[in-house]
């Protein structure tokens, strides 16, 4: 029997969960609050204007013209192509697209096993958990991925047999998209066992899901940086600097509050509701492991939020008839590609803070501009894409340790420290948050003359 319509009590709230809160989200200037957005929209551009990507660092005077090939350079074209046609609106348009991907995947998942309007908490839930990382940067493009991924291993397994290989070459999009690839090979891991362990012809589950992780294996080396690329997730966690970037640091209630609060609620709902869903014991298995990463590494409460959402609601199959209705795809898709389209034609107000300290860039001298700075680790990425050569910047990893955690000791106003960078670099200037306090009290008594000082930062010339 053919699916019936979906009525317009179950319109509705397809509609907000998918256009709707995906486009209020994605509007918000907050996305713009970290100064890697900058240096993303420069790599990409530079990527555009070459027509090549990049092998050696074309951007900071402490690397420059050492290796460097950006492993997210495909999300890097993206928001630059964005930013070129549209500005920040259309960096907020391609953010606005993404969200609207994620919601749909969620929302339609869950629409087959529970009422509409519970599919909207869902969708709710999972967004509040996701707005402090909510940044126009390639992982925001890579949750989308993820959870059309765990729809593709859904269907695959409802259906008794593994996904098509076509949906291996997504692993190809991904590898060269951003860095949670590994997460898309842990997950298909975690069905593929299910399928050996559940299915009553074992041999063909182990043939077709053999193949299929063996596809999925070969495509992530199809990447920049062939096998330093598919390592680059495992050799980054091995780097002392990590616990100086907050997504890396543990999950805080202080610092999170929002994650924790859904997981208190999920949690209740799931252990006291009259009605449990049934969750097989590797998807059960893998949330598990999922939720020991978010506490371990904030970086990793997305990844949770997004495969919960997905996972829990086939937890009620039979609950509601899948088949039921059929969800209006055309109208659906014509409403997003409207906000999207509206989202790239209003503009937007990027708010002035260290993130995106363009009037204090604005005030550095043009004779200075082409001198060796000390500057802020969140400015490093608005110099690069204002053409001055910074210190450091959001790429951490590149750096490596010994940089980095040098760079601390001078941002503690170690005298030594920032002596040994005079020497070695030339640094002329500097430019600092405000409350970069101690390094700033080092260079007043060090003799350095501030230039400028406003909201948001200071200038000192040497």
């Amino acid at each position: 029997m053919d699916a019936r319509r979906t009525s317009p009590s179950e319109l509705l709230p397809l509609l907000i969960a998918t256009v709707l809160i995906a486009a209020v989200l994605g509007s918000s200037a907050t996305i713009f609050n970290d100064g890697d957005v900058s240096w993303h929209i420069a790599t990409g551009a530079w990527i555009l204007d070459h027509r090549a990507i990049p092998t050696t660092d074309p951007f900071s005077f402490t690397w420059g013209g050492k290796p460097w090939v950006p492993i997210e350079w495909l999300a890097e074209i993206v928001f630059a192509g964005a930013y070129r046609l549209a500005g920040y609106s259309g960096v907020a348009a391609v953010v606005t697209a993404a969200l609207m991907a994620l919601n749909a995947a969620v929302a339609l998942n869950a629409i087959r096993f529970v009422g509409p309007w519970w599919a909207v908490g869902i969708v709710v839930a999972m967004d509040v958990v996701l707005m402090p990382m909510l940044l126009a940067r390639p992982h925001v493009l890579a949750w989308a991925l993820l959870a059309w991924w765990i729809w593709a291993m859904l269907r695959a397994r409802e259906q008794g047999r593994a996904p098509p290989l076509l949906a291996a070459g997504l692993m190809i999009v991904w590898a060269n998209l951003h860095g949670s690839f590994v997460m898309g090979l842990l997950i298909a891991a975690a069905f593929g066992l299910e399928a050996l362990l559940v299915e009553a012809d074992r041999a063909r589950a182990f043939r077709q899901w053999a193949v299929f992780g063996l596809a999925c294996a070969a495509a992530v080396f199809i990447n920049a940086n062939g096998i330093a690329g598919v390592l680059h997730p495992l050799s980054i966690a091995k780097l002392s600097m990590l616990p100086l970037i907050d997504e890396w640091q543990p999950s805080s209630f202080a610092v999170t509050p929002h994650f924790f609060a859904v997981l208190a609620a999920v949690l209740v709902l799931v252990l006291l509701a009259v009605t449990r869903p049934r969750i097989p014991p590797f998807r059960a298995a893998l949330l598990l492991l999922l939720l020991a990463m978010a506490l371990y590494q904030m970086r990793h409460q997305a990844v949770l939020a997004i495969a919960a959402a997905m996972l829990l609601p086939p937890g009620y199959a039979g609950k509601r008839n899948a088949s039921s209705s059929r969800p209006p795809l055309l109208l659906i898709s014509g409403a997003m590609a409207l906000f999207v389209a509206i989202r790239a034609v209003l503009p937007i107000v990027v708010p002035y803070n260290s993130a995106n300290p363009w009037r204090l860039i604005a005030a550095v001298p043009a004779e200075l501009r082409s001198q060796p700075v000390i500057n802020g680790y969140s400015m490093g990425g608005p110099l690069i894409l204002s053409g001055i050569r910074p210190y450091v910047d959001g790429r951490g990893d590149m750096y490596g340790d010994a940089l980095v955690l040098g760079y601390k000791r001078i941002l503690e106003g170690d005298p030594a420290a920032l002596a040994a960078a005079e020497g070695k670099w030339g640094v002329r200037w500097a430019m600092l948050p405000i409350d970069s306090k101690k390094l700033i009290t080092l260079l007043e008594r060090s003799g350095w003359r501030r230039t400028y000082r406003d909201e948001v930062g200071v200038i000192y010339v040497r």
